[in-house]
């Protein structure tokens, strides 16, 4: 599904060719793409909202003063949601007002707002088709940022034959799925660990690690980026949520290791960000522990955590093994032993005792290490390091694909 994840604003406009945007929502969907639509006046004359809303299952807009939205200015709203604008059909007089920056009805204003991808697929009477005015804000379109697809050539609801029907929908598709290039992990389903753990000592207390998630968050955004169905199971931090990834939030390590199982039906590439205690308190007091005056120590008892990546390492199916080492020094020695000991495919690892790419900073260098050889990646921004690190994880699996294609 090459559009995984992938949020399409579906612009409907007047035409008969209009019945045809419900088979192209379906297959979007079939595609992983998210649909929402909006509709024209005369759109709605010949196919009703209602049937859209049905099939995209989200509300359709029709008003650009939606009484619902509107106190948070809907229209820009659906402008900012969208990775891309695909209007079909798109009749004559549509891309007239289109080109000439007309915002006269909702869907003109979301196109003047958008600031992702538009994409128009026009439908016509051929004689509307080969008008000297539309041809000319045809070129305009072309010239501009604007994507045309089709028109073909064919048998019109008119009974005339010629150019300026509707590209067909599994064209139309195609056409919208090579809009969108990073394909990389396109169908997979990617589970990552992200942020720190807590383990209680009482109510109030508790033992952790200055991990802030932002590496891990990183990573999912930019598995989303490629095409990824991505769950992220994150133990507290104090950033957003990654828009598009299926949320998961724990607490102790025990929560972590139980979401990670529950989610790992299916799952392709398993990549253990998480800075995970290694202990928890076996007793954690239920109210909290006063201090005694005189007594100046306080022992704990502790047990070990699950070692949630070598579960999965070790799960079968085995999915695509990611570990993140953290040292302080002897930085390759220990990643290397860690990826053997625990049956990873990668790990990466970076020196967290330099302050410049620590627990909380924006920026990362790491070493990143396989069976067959290593990698380093310079000091950079987590951003770009995780699409690095997407990049290489798709290599490999490629890599393995063709081997055992070979074997085979």
């Amino acid at each position: 599904m090459n559009l995984t994840n992938k949020r399409i604003l579906l612009g409907v406009t007047g035409g008969i060719a209009a019945y045809k945007a419900a088979e192209l929502t379906r297959r979007l969907q079939d595609q992983g793409a998210d649909v929402r639509v909006v509709m024209t006046k005369a759109a709605t004359e010949f196919i009703t909202p209602l049937t859209m809303q049905a099939l995209s299952t989200h509300p359709v807009h029709t008003d650009i003063l939606d009484t619902e939205t509107e106190s948070v200015m809907g229209h820009i709203e659906l402008a900012r949601w969208a990775d891309l604008v695909l209007v079909a059909p798109a009749s004559a007089n549509f891309i007239a007002r289109l080109v000439s920056g007309q915002g006269d009805d909702l869907l003109t204003t979301l196109c003047l707002a958008a600031e992702c991808p538009i994409a128009v697929a026009p439908a016509m009477n051929q004689a509307m088709w080969n008008n000297r005015n539309t041809q000319t804000n045809i070129d305009k379109l072309i010239t501009g940022p604007v994507h045309v697809l089709g028109p073909e050539s064919g048998s019109q609801a008119c009974g005339e034959v010629g150019e300026g029907r509707l590209l067909d929908v599994p064209l139309i598709v195609d056409a919208v799925n090579n809009l969108f290039p990073s394909t990389l992990l396109s169908g997979k389903r990617v589970v990552i660990t992200a942020g720190p753990t807590r383990e209680a000592i009482d109510p109030v207390r508790y033992i952790s690690n200055h991990s802030s998630g932002k590496q891990g968050y990183a990573l999912a955004e930019a598995a989303i980026e490629a095409g990824a169905e991505v769950t992220l199971v994150t133990g507290p931090t104090e950033l957003p949520a990654v828009d598009r990834a299926n949320m998961v939030r724990v607490t102790s390590a025990q929560e972590m290791y139980d979401a990670v199982m529950e989610n790992l039906k299916g799952c392709d590439i398993f990549i253990a960000v998480a800075a995970v205690a290694d202990y928890r308190p076996i007793n954690p007091a239920g109210q909290k522990i006063k201090k005694v005056n005189g007594n100046n120590f306080l022992t704990l008892e502790l047990t070990e955590n699950p070692d949630i990546v070598a579960a999965v390492a070790n799960h079968t199916p085995k999915p695509f093994t990611v570990g993140f080492a953290a040292e302080t020094h002897n930085l390759v020695d220990y990643a290397r032993k860690k990826l053997v000991a625990k049956n990873l495919d990668l790990i990466v690892a970076n020196d967290v005792s330099d302050q410049r790419i620590g627990f909380n900073s924006d920026d990362n260098a790491t070493t990143i290490l396989s069976h067959k050889g290593e990698t380093s990646l310079p000091l950079m921004s987590k951003s770009t390091l995780s699409r690095h690190i997407i990049s290489l994880i798709a290599r490999h699996l490629e890599r393995e694909h063709l081997e055992r294609e070979r074997l085979e």
